[in-house]
């Protein structure tokens, strides 16, 4: 983690223009403790406790305790928000050339280059202190090693030079089914590592999309995402190539024993709308007229697969037995 630190100290400052500073309003503390909170991209957290709560209810087979139930949650928020802050300390040179970036705390003013790397630091502590001793140290763990692949591997290392900086520095996305899996059972296991793989394999139709949407604004900044250096047929090829391992990936908890009919309808259903839609966007990027918002639609409906999956994931031990305990009269 030091590395960050060594790495981004040639980054130069990133001072808001004087149109900014004119019309910037005077500050106080709750614009302060926004902006702040903006560091930590709070819609990212939330998508991640999406993901970490039902991992806990499934992998407990019903409500977990609640002490280690509330810490996972809040060292994993915590070890999340610490990663975004780090990212916006270490992209806040390019976050002004983008459009959708630009009104971001560094880029803006609202907090200085130096607040945000305490700030992320002391997230990232409180992080590991609350995993450690609220839950295990297991947990807190793959909590530091979630904090270092966003920071180290996908920041500092990929995200500036290949193409498929979202695929390997997506894994930190897959960190909290393991984190949650863990605190419950003090060990990862099979149906971890499938949840695990899934998110992997959905980072790439999830972001990519949104980077075919935004394609002018990573040329601006020279970040190489595959949705603005490709063609946008090669990305849509990408786009349902993953789509379906994805949806496969996750019905692998079927057979393996744990998946009950709830889980497997909503695999299955939610599972065929995604692959459907990500068909019908590489339909539409072979046309010449193609237009951004189709891919748009596909970046929301992975949101929209990936909530429904888990929550049937939640509510799944629940209703009846996992299925193939049914099937052998179990």
């Amino acid at each position: 983690m030091s590395s960050s630190v060594e790495y981004t100290s040639s980054v130069p400052a990133v001072s808001p223009g004087p149109d900014a500073v004119a019309s910037r309003p005077p500050m106080t503390a709750g614009r302060k403790i926004r902006a702040y909170v903006e560091l930590t991209k709070p819609r990212v957290i939330e998508l991640l406790l999406v993901t970490t709560l039902p991992t806990m209810i499934f992998a407990q087979r019903g409500f977990p305790d609640v002490l280690t139930m509330l810490a996972t949650l809040v060292g994993g928020a915590l070890a999340a928000g610490a990663s975004g802050a780090f990212n916006c300390y270490i992209d806040r040179d390019i976050d002004r050339l983008m459009k959708r970036t630009e009104r971001r705390p560094l880029v803006t003013g609202e907090v200085t280059p130096r607040e945000a790397l305490v700030f992320s630091w002391t997230l990232a502590v409180l992080s590991v202190l609350i995993l450690g001793f609220g839950a295990n140290w297991l947990a807190a763990a793959l909590g530091v090693a979630a904090i270092f692949f966003y920071v180290v591997v996908y920041s500092l290392i990929l995200k500036r030079r290949t193409e498929q900086n979202i695929v390997w520095g997506g894994i930190a996305g897959c960190f909290p089914v393991v984190i949650g899996w863990a605190a419950v059972r003090g060990t990862v296991e099979w149906p971890a590592i499938v949840l695990f793989t899934v998110i992997f394999l959905w980072t790439p139709p999830h972001y990519w999309p949104l980077s075919m949407k935004y394609k002018r604004d990573y040329q601006e900044a020279d970040v190489p995402m595959l949705g603005a250096v490709a063609s946008a047929r090669l990305v849509s090829n990408q786009v349902v190539l993953y789509a379906w391992a994805t949806v496969v990936c996750s019905l692998l908890l079927v057979p393996m024993g744990w998946a009950g009919i709830v889980y497997t309808a909503v695999a299955l259903g939610v599972g065929g709308w995604f692959v459907w839609e990500s068909h019908v966007l590489q339909r539409e990027a072979q046309r010449d007229d193609f237009e951004d918002r189709k891919a748009m639609k596909v970046f929301h409906l992975s949101i929209t697969y990936l909530t429904l999956l888990f929550i049937a994931l939640a509510v799944d031990p629940f209703v009846g037995e996992p299925l193939m305990q049914v099937a052998v009269g179990r």
